[in-house]
């Protein structure tokens, strides 16, 4: 089973993904493991991707989808996977499509973490006193946030011209929403 999980940052795509990752025993992709993997192992799209990153440009296109292309084709992959921040623009969304449609697989669900700016903004915040992350300054979550209304929530309306989205009300505890999630997947 192939899910992709969207929503703005802090919706709580992460902590669902491994919650559900677990449960359904497939991996779950999140771009920035990926890059962070293959430059630390060194492969020829992680060394590409180094020296984008630390150029401060980001990654392109055709360097994050050969990065999941490569993911994908791994033996724990064969299942399925959940995709965790993966598609953040519609090119991307093509070219995920265009991997699985090449491996014979498809998106099987598209589950959507709906929630307010306010919820975010209150998360992120409490993340960053929990977990002192830097890229969890107000300044960086607004950029954050700009990007994603501007470049990933475009992606939402692609998918639901294609089979549809499934929107999980993303308040309340974890353990709340992961019943949503266990519910929207059917199990």
């Amino acid at each position: 089973m192939n899910i992709i999980l969207l929503g703005p940052p802090g919706a709580g795509k992460g902590t669902q993904g491994v919650l559900l990752a677990e449960r359904l025993g497939i991996p779950k992709i999140a771009t920035g493991d990926l890059l962070r993997d293959a430059v630390k192992h060194g492969t020829p799209l992680g060394l590409k991707a180094k020296a984008v990153m630390e150029s401060g440009a980001l990654v392109s296109d055709d360097i994050i989808m050969g990065i999941v292309g490569e993911e994908l084709a791994k033996p724990a992959s064969s299942r399925g996977v959940i995709f965790d921040g993966v598609v953040r623009t519609i090119p991307q969304a093509e070219g995920v499509a265009r991997l699985l449609d090449g491996m014979g697989r498809k998106m099987d669900l598209v589950l959507f973490f709906d929630v307010t700016d306010q919820e975010v903004l209150s998360r992120i915040e409490k993340r960053r006193t929990i977990e002192g992350r830097a890229d969890d300054d107000p300044t960086a979550v607004q950029r954050r946030l700009t990007a994603y209304r501007e470049q990933t929530a475009p992606v939402l309306d692609w998918y639901e011209a294609r089979g549809g989205v499934t929107r999980i009300p993303a308040v309340g505890s974890v353990e709340a929403i992961a019943d949503r999630v266990r519910k929207a997947v059917g199990r």
